[in-house]
């Protein structure tokens, strides 16, 4: 069977059989990839560890009819850890994962394996507050998948901003004439937090008031959840928190 080398995280697993398990993949290379990885539930196993979820690593495989088979494993980035260790990072890591996977269901982009990878590094560091980092993950990686939200202009009309409504439904910031009655109204703050995190600008974000994070981190989680056309389970977790 013709093999390939990749690097990728590992989004999900599944167990199969007795000692197997089944790997859902995002690669650098080769897009979103389902393997099976053999034996790796027995304590014996070379690799098992290094194919946890949130773990990066270095892969070979071989091409198989349904699921491609593990036959190597490296570790580039153990980051699983680090992340259980934290229930917010845990939870914040599902999330990415989760949307992931969704926004990767046609055809993946080395950009966005490498924004996953930052994001989980991050995380796993504790560089900053785990719900900005993954606010910060979805804005971006949406804007990779063509679905940036308006947030200077009017996202119907193109009217200049900044304006005082957001619909997720219509892509973003909104301006007077275009909002529907009843539209959600947004601070100034909000928005450039919104701004702030999609630029990546961490000064501006890791300063901002508690109840500026939360009005933005509700429009990040309605604005990704209407364009996946299904919740992110583990966003609901995240908000029970605050």
């Amino acid at each position: 069977m013709p093999t390939y080398r990749d690097e990728v995280v590992i989004l999900r697993t599944h167990k199969l059989g007795e000692a197997d398990r089944i790997l859902t993949l995002l690669s650098r290379r080769h897009g979103k990839v389902r393997a099976v990885a053999k034996g790796v539930r027995r304590t014996s196993s070379r690799f098992g560890s290094r194919l946890e979820p949130f773990m990066v690593a270095d892969v070979q495989l071989s091409k198989g009819r349904s699921l491609d088979v593990v036959q190597q494993a490296e570790s580039l980035g153990s980051y699983g850890a680090d992340i259980a260790a934290h229930y917010e990072r845990y939870t914040a890591a599902h999330a990415m994962v989760e949307a992931a996977d969704r926004l990767n269901e046609a055809e993946a982009t080395p950009q966005q394996y490498l924004l996953l990878v930052g994001g989980l590094r991050s995380l796993a560091r504790g560089d900053h507050d785990s719900r900005a980092i993954l606010d910060s993950y979805l804005l971006r990686a949406m804007a990779l998948s063509g679905w940036a939200p308006a947030l200077d202009g009017c996202a119907r009309c193109g009217a200049p901003g900044p304006h005082t409504g957001f619909v997720a439904q219509l892509g973003g910031s909104i301006c007077d004439d275009c909002a529907p009655a009843g539209s959600a109204r947004i601070r100034s703050e909000a928005l450039q937090q919104l701004r702030s995190l999609m630029a990546g600008e961490w000064d501006v974000v890791d300063a901002a008031a508690p109840a500026t994070n939360a009005a933005a981190s509700g429009l990040v989680a309605a604005y990704a959840q209407w364009h996946l056309e299904r919740g992110i389970r583990s966003l609901s977790h995240l908000e029970a928190m605050r």
